[in-house]
């Protein structure tokens, strides 16, 4: 077995005159998590489903685990498990029965069907609603359900396509402690989202897109090293408060004020000493604040810093009328 689970060399797709991924070049070694990270529109879709072998590329190669997605994709099929961006469930039938279906449809025998189903529920948190129909079910019940649909087959390499968009804080831990657990079993994992503190909590490198093109990769700390450090910021009460806070905070450390939002920004590479001497400046400086916060690079920081512009929400690279690969599929 190659120590390679997923390999591009030039990887590109065009939807018309859209180029949706351009002259794409990705390596995930077996037995880690890489995300790829970037805005709607960027080429994440359409990169994951050209993995999976939904849609051929237009020019480049790509190997998973070893086989071309194009001469050999059967042997990829065999070996990588896709949950897309919406739930591809019955919603006619419980939570439970879509597992044993799903089971079932990979040969699986009854018994061993519902076994492994039983399993999934438990390791998604979902025992307290297996025997409702997923019509009945909450956004963030569906998500788990379509995730753990995708673990019926053991897969050596699993792709997830923006697993917890939209998901409630609660679900959105569920996923990363199973992301975790998979990992630590020998899976191999491919993530796309746009949001940099999901690429911070579960991927061991990170691939920056935009536009079809990388922009960046690296660790999460190497990129965010690269995007600007975390900052406290101070809110004034009012303008007069405003002056105080800019006189004094000034005097004692690296600050950026922004006189419209009556806030001072305060460069805290430490952020647990800095948010305490920030604080402890205020109060000694006996100006009325609004608000003292931490504030972490995020996705439009990374953007700004990297390309020059704000991350912007455009539709999917691959939602496009001439995409034929619009299915989502658990492979």
């Amino acid at each position: 077995m190659t120590d390679i689970a997923i390999q591009t060399e030039g990887l590109t797709k065009r939807f018309g005159e859209f180029v949706a991924v351009d002259s794409l070049d990705l390596r995930v070694d077996d037995g880690t998590v890489v995300a790829l990270l970037g805005p709607n529109g960027a080429g994440k879709t359409t990169t994951v489903r050209m993995l999976a072998t939904l849609i051929a590329p237009d020019g480049g190669h790509a190997r998973v685990a070893g086989f071309d997605v194009v001469s050999d994709s059967a042997r990829v099929r065999e070996r990588i498990s896709l949950t897309g961006q919406f739930a591809a469930l019955d919603k006619h039938l419980t939570a439970r029965e879509n597992l044993v279906l799903m089971a079932r449809l990979r040969g699986r025998g009854l018994r061993e069907a519902r076994r492994v189903s039983d399993e999934l529920l438990t390791r998604f948190d979902a025992e307290p609603f297996r025997d409702r129909l997923v019509k009945n079910l909450s956004g963030g019940e569906r998500r788990r359900i379509d995730l753990a649909a995708g673990l019926i087959d053991r897969p050596h390499v699993l792709v997830l396509d923006e697993p917890t968009t939209g998901l409630d804080p609660r679900s959105r831990q569920v996923v990363w402690t199973t992301i975790r657990e998979l990992v630590a079993e020998g899976v191999t994992l491919l993530l796309t989202t746009q949001y940099l503190d999901e690429a911070d909590a579960v991927a061991d490198r990170v691939v920056l897109i935009d536009r079809g093109r990388e922009v960046a990769a690296g660790t999460p700390a190497e990129l965010k090293s690269r995007v600007g450090q975390q900052r406290v910021d101070v809110v004034a009460a009012d303008g007069e408060a405003f002056a105080t806070l800019q006189r004094v905070l000034g005097e004692r450390f690296e600050t950026t004020p922004v006189a419209e939002l009556r806030t001072i920004s305060v460069a805290a590479p430490d952020e647990v000493s800095d948010l305490a001497r920030v604080a402890e400046a205020v109060q000694q400086a006996g100006a009325a604040v609004d608000e003292i916060a931490l504030r972490r690079p995020t996705l439009d920081d990374a953007f700004l810093a990297l390309t020059g512009h704000t991350a912007t929400h455009e539709p999917d690279d691959a939602q496009s009328d001439n995409d034929p690969g619009r299915e989502e599929v658990a492979a």
